[in-house]
């Protein structure tokens, strides 16, 4: 009889922490909010939604191209918006919010014919954009109000000192040896030097990274208008960037849970209401799950493969 493979509970306990927030709002402010905010979206908002979401999805591709081409395997640009707009869909109607993610860079590295290049190109451009949002998030909050602006200068400190002990560690990191930390460590330089900092690369994986966190900007701004949030917008950015930050954390239900959390505490530390906040991010999943509907498409596209090519040395 053949010995069962062990599967690891974290998906289940990721799914069961967003399914837990969620119930706490629900307890906290009811089902109303929730249900209002999907009243609430007219024609203007999803046709905002699929026009920013067009924007932001093409740049995510151009970036996650870039990062291929830099480690070595290609991917043309229409092909990799099909296998990004397939991963939107999918992170947005999966549990966990990263198995479309996973699947694009399982599929790119077979066609490629290297899974673990695949897969890294996939796990740098995912990182740059991370980062890149994560810094613009820092100055906008310091820049602007937000319940959080008070503790900037440690999370400033913080991030600097991380990334430069990045830097140190990459510094002194052995060049030689043959330990499978060691060579995970090499590999992770040799990725970040060709893939993000190389000179024909890191001037656009910069720039898509920067149009996408404004797409994501744009989308929940609208949201929160079409659920009836009328702050000045030097008051709702501030809050929209701590939800869109919380989207990061992988314990949600079809991308609900710490997003909704968090924009129900930040709208209602900022002045404004709980539920408020809980309509908004619940219009922007929505707006979102509208403008990634190509995505279902593509799925269905059984033909659709990538290129076979050799990776370069």
């Amino acid at each position: 009889m053949p010995a069962r493979v062990a599967r690891s509970p974290w998906p289940w306990v990721r799914t069961l922490a967003g399914l837990a927030v969620l119930a706490a709002l629900v307890w906290s402010v009811g089902t109303g909010p929730f249900l209002a905010g999907l009243r609430l979206i007219d024609g203007p908002a999803i046709a905002a939604a699929l026009a920013i979401g067009l924007v932001t999805t093409v740049c995510c591709a151009w970036r996650w191209a870039l990062v291929a081409e830099g480690l070595g395997i290609r991917l043309p640009l229409g092909v990799a918006v099909a296998h990004c707009y397939r991963a939107v869909f999918l992170n947005s109607t999966l549990p966990g919010g990263v198995l479309g993610d996973v699947h694009r860079a399982v599929r790119h590295g077979r066609d490629a014919g290297d899974v673990g290049r695949g897969v890294r190109a996939v796990v740098w451009e995912r990182t740059a954009g991370q980062v890149v949002q994560l810094v613009i998030a820092v100055l906008v909050l310091a820049a602007l109000p937000s319940p959080v602006r008070r503790y900037l200068p440690a999370v400033a400190g913080a991030l600097l000192a991380a990334g430069l002990g990045l830097v140190l560690l990459a510094r002194v990191a052995p060049r030689g040896g043959t330990s499978a930390w060691g060579r995970a460590l090499r590999t992770g330089i040799a990725d970040v030097r060709a893939g993000l900092l190389a000179r024909r690369t890191w001037a656009g994986v910069l720039v898509a990274s920067a149009v996408v966190v404004a797409g994501h900007l744009a989308t929940f701004v609208v949201a929160a208008r079409t659920a009836g949030a009328d702050a000045p917008l030097t008051q709702l950015v501030p809050l929209t960037l701590l939800a869109l930050l919380a989207m990061g954390v992988p314990a949600n239900v079809g991308g609900f849970g710490p997003r909704e959390g968090v924009a129900a505490w930040a709208f209602a530390a900022a002045g404004l209401t709980a539920a408020q906040g809980v309509a908004a991010a619940t219009v922007y999943g929505a707006l979102v799950l509208v403008a990634s509907l190509p995505g279902a498409a593509v799925l269905l596209r059984r033909q659709l493969r990538i290129p076979r090519t050799h990776c370069a040395p």
